[in-house]
């Protein structure tokens, strides 16, 4: 199958394995690139710029295929060293694709550009996207409400982000949000995107470097599970329903309009190793989307992806065809 995804980033299949923190690790980005995705590593999971420069090398090892690496841009008091990252990525000659998320990537392009390195931002609204598109991009993830993680605070699914996003973008641009299987990958290319981008069904292969009880919560959820937190500080993140998501969300009802981030830093904040490594799932909130409710094995990265496409062209080809008469 080509697609403009396949051909800009030179990969086989158009499925991305979206950045997670704490979840894009080497293994699986490698995992993903080796069966013939685009395995993203997630460049915040790793402390400092040479330790990215390290897990960089690592997945070189793993793999010859192409792969890429996340950079989230975040608000914060005491900012990541994003210079530094960037220059990593960029002097490692060998990671040929950034995906971007959060806050405005554009004065990050120039050097990315220069290098060669083709970048893919994630995005939540058309305006976004086309903000995007505009500032040089070469490509958009357009992420529905369904999303595990930040959907933004426009609130709308993919069933109609996805066709306005074809009306209105000249860049290629892929599905992101509720994205698990065949039907989802068709679906996604008969709303106008070449290619679709998967977070929390990549958290249930075998190769995602988590704990053991991650994977059975997933498998376990029904697509009831998920909860919207930090709404009222708009800065709305989608996770999976737990004991400290219920006392987050009754602090947030508590205080109402005067909450901040401050009161739900017990919840928050460097939570995710304890969760993912440790299996501790009720430690705090962690990011999943709605795709639960259509997740039900842990196959290796090779057999879900080969599924996935066999699977569509017997969509394509089978199914749809026969509506044609």
């Amino acid at each position: 199958m080509k697609t403009r995804i396949t051909e800009l980033f030179g990969i086989e299949h158009p499925i991305i394995q979206g950045g997670m923190h704490f979840v894009g690790l080497a293994e699986l980005a490698a995992a993903v690139s080796a069966a013939g995705g685009l395995g993203i590593i997630t460049g915040l999971t790793q402390p400092t710029p040479d330790k990215l420069a390290a897990e960089i090398g690592r997945c070189r090892e793993m793999t010859d295929r192409p792969f890429g690496v996340n950079l989230t841009f975040l608000p914060a008091v005491k900012p990541p060293d994003y210079p530094a990252y960037v220059d990593v990525i960029i002097k490692s000659g060998v990671v040929r694709i950034v995906e971007t998320a959060g806050n405005n990537p554009q004065k990050y392009l120039p050097p990315l550009k220069a290098a060669g390195i083709k970048v893919i931002h994630k995005c939540t609204s058309v305006r976004h996207a086309l903000k995007a598109e505009a500032i040089g991009c070469d490509a958009v993830s357009v992420d529905g409400f369904e999303c595990g993680g930040h959907p933004g605070e426009d609130d709308i699914p993919n069933m109609i982000l996805l066709p306005r996003a074809a009306d209105e973008l000249k860049i290629p641009f892929v599905a992101s949000g509720g994205m698990a299987d065949a039907r989802s990958l068709v679906a996604a290319l008969a709303m106008g995107a070449d290619g679709m981008n998967m977070g929390t069904r990549f958290i249930a292969t075998r190769e995602a470097p988590v704990h053991e009880n991650v994977k059975q919560a997933i498998l376990k959820a029904s697509e009831l599970d998920t909860r919207l937190i930090m709404r009222s500080l708009r800065n709305t993140e989608r996770v999976l329903a737990n004991a400290a998501v219920d006392r987050l969300l009754a602090k947030e009802r508590e205080l109402g309009s005067k909450v901040t981030f401050a009161d739900l830093a017990t919840e928050l904040a460097g939570v995710y190793p304890r969760i993912m490594r440790e299996g501790n799932l009720d430690a705090g909130a962690w990011s999943c989307g709605m795709v639960v409710g259509l997740i039900n094995d842990i196959p290796t990265c090779r057999e879900l992806i080969d599924r996935i496409m066999s699977e569509a062209q017997a969509i394509i080809r089978g199914r749809l065809e026969k509506f044609l008469g």
